[in-house]
């Protein structure tokens, strides 16, 4: 591994292999994870198929009894245990990364007491979708599973095979009474299609090489349909997905605003408040020499003043970094052009939007911009730089780019990680693209409303 080191860490990139990437996938661990999936898939399908049908059949027809219910309660947590199972192979083997589905009573149930007792979370099963699409994979997976074995045994088995014919072709006239390997026919020597002459071990070889190297797409596409089956049958809903991704953004917004406050009452008190502090006891003291020595107190009222030129300049740049009132008068193309005149690299301002998006989202582009022209002007060592702003359908654009050093990321603990945190929090998305040696490109999409 080579590492190339840029303003914002080390950045990692691989080298070229020797070997053909198609030459290589047959040997790779990830076919032989993916063939241990699909051979472990049948027995594991039985098990749930064969569970799930027959605990739910006789809650079925105990429903005319009391017992039906807890019966099919029974079924379903069963059928979530194995759907567990299920996740954790997809997860190791597959490497794909399916998240729990919504628990069985949410959080605020069991505050509420709702979790009282075995009634309760029988009657919460019963009703949870999730279960149900637990079945709904119990019955689906075994057929697939079926065809998924036979067909990745059998192609694996002969494309192996037939690759090292070479290798075993002397154990039939030396062990058996056959020439070599029979393609079809009864065993006898005198019918059939054997092969057994160069030419055809030759051929066979040729197949069987074939057959390897078609084999690690063949198990891409048929595990490719477990992921999904997985995913969409075992995994979190869409609904689920979608509040927990609003709990977190909400969680990030509230952080994010707890800092900014934090910052501001920072900023506050050790810039402007101590020069005011400052300022008051120098014009208590001009006061007091005012009468005694007029010039010393003249001095000292000069000095007062220079001490609030500065408050005032702080107080400037500590509103303009929260919401700055060009922004709110005139849009974000006159705000980011003043932005990017206070940049200490030449920034070229282009903003193209048929009108203002909202007032949220306007302050979000300014801030993104200020943050990556700081970390342009700290860090990146360019020479110049570009900002373009655009609307794409519902959507506002932001490219920055700039010619330095690169090596630019999202890692996490890094500035660059809580800026995508902050977009993510308004379901925008922030993508860099930084090689080492340059240069970097930042580009980042807000929801227009």
């Amino acid at each position: 591994m080579a590492t190339a080191y840029g303003p914002y860490g080390p950045k990692t990139e691989p080298r070229g292999h020797v070997v053909p990437a198609a030459l290589r996938a047959p040997f790779e661990a990830r076919v032989w994870c993916e063939l241990l999936y699909l051979v472990i898939s049948l027995p594991m399908a039985i098990v749930t198929f064969t569970w799930t049908v027959t605990v739910l059949a006789l809650g079925a027809g105990l429903l005319i009894t009391f017992l039906g219910i807890p019966v099919l309660g029974v079924a379903l947590a069963g059928c979530r245990a194995l759907g567990a199972v299920e996740r954790a192979r997809a997860r190791a083997l597959l490497g794909s990364p399916v998240a729990e589905p919504e628990p069985v009573l949410r959080p605020e149930g069991r505050r509420e007491g709702r979790r009282g007792g075995p009634v309760a979370r029988v009657g919460a099963l019963l009703k949870s979708g999730t279960s149900w699409r637990h079945v709904l994979y119990a019955l689906l997976h075994l057929p697939w599973a079926i065809f998924g074995f036979v067909f990745s045994v059998v192609f694996t088995f002969y494309g192996w095979g037939l690759v090292t014919y070479p290798l075993w072709q002397w154990v039939f006239p030396t062990y058996t009474d056959q020439p070599g390997l029979q393609l079809w026919g009864d065993g006898d020597a005198e019918s059939g299609f054997w092969i057994d002459s160069p030419f055809e071990i030759a051929g066979a070889f040729v197949l069987g090489a074939v057959i390897v190297l078609l084999t690690p797409w063949v198990m891409r596409a048929l595990t490719t349909v477990d992921r999904l089956m997985v995913a969409s049958l075992l995994g979190p809903s869409r609904l689920a997905t979608r509040v927990q991704e609003l709990e977190t953004d909400r969680g990030t917004v509230v952080d994010t605003a707890a800092e900014d406050l934090r910052r501001i009452e920072r900023d506050l008190h050790d810039g402007a408040q101590a020069r005011l502090v400052s300022l008051a006891m120098d014009l208590g003291l001009a006061k007091e020499k005012l009468e005694e020595d007029p010039e010393a107190a003249a001095k000292m009222v000069d000095e007062a003043h220079g001490e609030v030129k500065l408050a005032l300049r702080e107080l400037r740049d500590l509103a303009r970094g929260i919401h700055p009132a060009i922004l709110t008068d005139r849009g974000l193309g006159p705000a980011l052009s003043a932005l990017a005149a206070r940049c200490t690299v030449p920034v070229t301002v282009t903003v193209d939007l048929p009108e203002r998006p909202a007032a949220a989202i306007e302050g979000i582009a300014y801030f993104t911009v200020s943050e990556l022209l700081q970390n342009i002007s700290k860090h990146s060592g360019a020479r110049s730089a570009e900002v373009d702003v655009w609307r794409a359908a519902d959507r506002v654009m932001l490219r920055i780019t700039d010619d330095g050093r690169g090596g630019a990321g999202t890692s996490a603990g890094s500035g660059l990680a809580g800026l995508a945190e902050r977009v993510d929090a308004v379901d925008g998305i922030l993508v860099v693209h930084s090689p080492a040696g340059g240069p970097t490109s930042v580009t980042a999409g807000l929801p227009w409303r």
